[in-house]
Formats: C-alpha cells, structure tokens, sequence
C-alpha cells in the first residue's frame, strides 16, 4: 500500500509548503545511504544468512516509490530518498552488516523487478495481501489502515460511504484501487452514478488533486493522509475513521528464504533496542508498530 508536488497558489505550488513535495517521482535513481548505520555491530549470525550475490558487494538494492510521505519521499536535494521506511530497514540492513542503495521506481513494477533480479529487495509500503503473497515472500514490519482526506471544510460534500459520482484521487496499484472500485460497483447497483476514479502513477499527484479540488477527496494509506493533512497548512482535512488496517511487508523473491529469516532476525533485533520505535516516533507513525515481525502472515 500505501506514497506530492509542487503547489504555491493554489494546487501549483505546494512544495513551498509541503517539505515532502519538493521533486517528482519516476524512475531514476534515488539516493543511496551505501554507509551502515554508525555505531551498530553486525549480528553475525544473521549476516551469515545473507545471500552471497548481496554479500559479495556489501550492499543492498532496494527498489522504491519514492512519492509516499512520510513512508518513503525525496528530500530536498530531489535524490536522497528519506521516510520512515528508510530509517527502519536501514537499521535492518546495518544489523545484516550491509549498506543500503535506495532506486526509485514505479510502485507497480517494484515486485515484478524483485522477481526479475533487478532490485534485491522492495520496500514501498507494500500492503501483505494474498495476491501479493503468491509472488513474493513478504516480512511484516508495520500496520496501516486506509484514510481519506479532502478539502478543508470538504466544500463538495463527499463521505466515504457515499462518493457516487465524485471525482476521487489514488495512486494506481494500491490496494485502494480495488476499494474505490467495489465501492463505485454499489453505487451502481444502487442506481446511483459511479465514482469517478482518478489514478495517478504517484501519490504526490492524488495528493495535490485533492488539495486542488480538482478531485472531491484522496484515499491512501493511514499514515500519508495523516502526514499530508499535518503538512499543508490546512488545506487538507480528514475524512472518516481508518479501516480496512493490515501489515505492510518487504518483498524478497519466493525463493528467498534464509534472506527473509534474517531480515525478520534484523527487524526483531532493532524492536528489542528501541531503534525501530525511534525511528517510527520520529515521523509521527508510532501508533503502526507491530510487536512481531511475520513471514508471509496469514491476512
């Protein structure tokens, strides 16, 4: 799941106040840290487990959408990718005595490239669901649950229950996709005109489309609503209560089981020192953590 440009009149300038929107998203490089985390020792047991093609370089590639605030976002220099999915795996990956290079990409190719090779792990706020289960191996690290947002003052009148005939904002392949999707399917049937739902490739433009009026609200996941209503100036609000919540995983290649059981160790390791609650408080997202990281959960 669940990922905000440039707005300064109106919907055109944002990122003079939003510090998370301040480059686009795409398919270039993102920054790599491609330094371990200072001060923390390696677990070598859980190294050991560390595949030898990841090994032989030291450094892991991680394919990212970097369009999700606060999970994963372009920081001002538009390379360096930044979030609390950062902070987080790059404590994993230190406890795995490797160094972390961020790749931004597009979130609906992340699993396919995965599968391919060309990224050695994904983390973009990944959603576990069973589909997702059947391509890859999937470590939960963090709980969500979906959000709306509108206009302050939700100026076109829309609830989460009824959106029939609205315009409503998302990023494309998310699990939010589906769940605008079988909502506009009973406003239908219910003889009411459907949702009109507009899918962006970035959250950052479903953001900006909502914060513009163009679109009547956004879903997205728990956290980047609650961000982006707390980062611009008022002009977002919330809209409803949070549903639907599950586990977001890392996505590893089916075959990637000693890998996975390390990562899982990693995670466990920086739970038990207060690195992972550290970094979730830092961006405002503690109310997400899990106690237990999970290979492939039942969902």
């Amino acid at each position: 799941m669940t990922r905000t440009r440039r707005l300064l009149s109106g919907a055109i300038a944002l990122a003079a106040v939003l510090s998370f929107v301040t480059a686009c998203g795409g398919s270039s490089s993102g920054g790599g840290t491609d330094t371990v985390n200072p001060g923390t020792s390696p677990d070598s047991a859980l190294a050991a487990k560390v595949p030898a093609a990841v090994k032989s370089d030291g450094v892991i590639t991680i394919g990212v959408d970097s369009t999700y605030a606060p999970s994963e976002f372009l920081a001002e220099d538009g390379t360096t990718v930044q979030g609390f999915d950062v902070d987080v795996f790059d404590a994993v990956a230190a406890k795995l005595g490797l160094k972390t290079r961020w790749v931004t990409a597009d979130f609906g190719a992340i699993i396919e490239s995965v599968k391919s090779g060309k990224f050695e792990i994904g983390v973009s706020s990944f959603t576990i669901n069973a589909d997702r289960e059947k391509q890859a191996t999937m470590i939960s690290y963090f709980d969500a649950g979906t959000q709306w947002a509108t206009q302050k003052g939700n100026p076109s009148g829309i609830s989460v229950d009824n959106a029939c005939g609205k315009h409503v904002a998302v990023q494309k392949d998310t699990v939010q996709v589906d769940d605008l999707a079988a909502r506009s399917k009973m406003c239908t049937k219910a003889g009411k005109a459907a949702i009109k739902i507009d899918q962006y490739r970035a959250q950052d433009d479903a953001t900006s489309a909502a914060i513009s009026g163009k679109a009547a609200a956004m879903l997205a996941d728990s956290p980047v609503c609650a961000y982006a209503v707390a980062k611009t100036n008022g002009q977002l609000e919330l809209l409803g209560d949070i549903y639907d919540s599950a586990p977001y995983g890392y996505v590893l290649p089916k075959t990637a089981t000693d890998f996975a059981d390390a990562i899982k160790g990693g995670l466990e390791l920086i739970i038990a020192d207060g690195t992972y609650k550290k970094a979730l408080d830092k961006w405002g997202v503690g109310q997400g953590a899990i106690s237990t990281p999970e290979i492939n959960p039942t969902v």
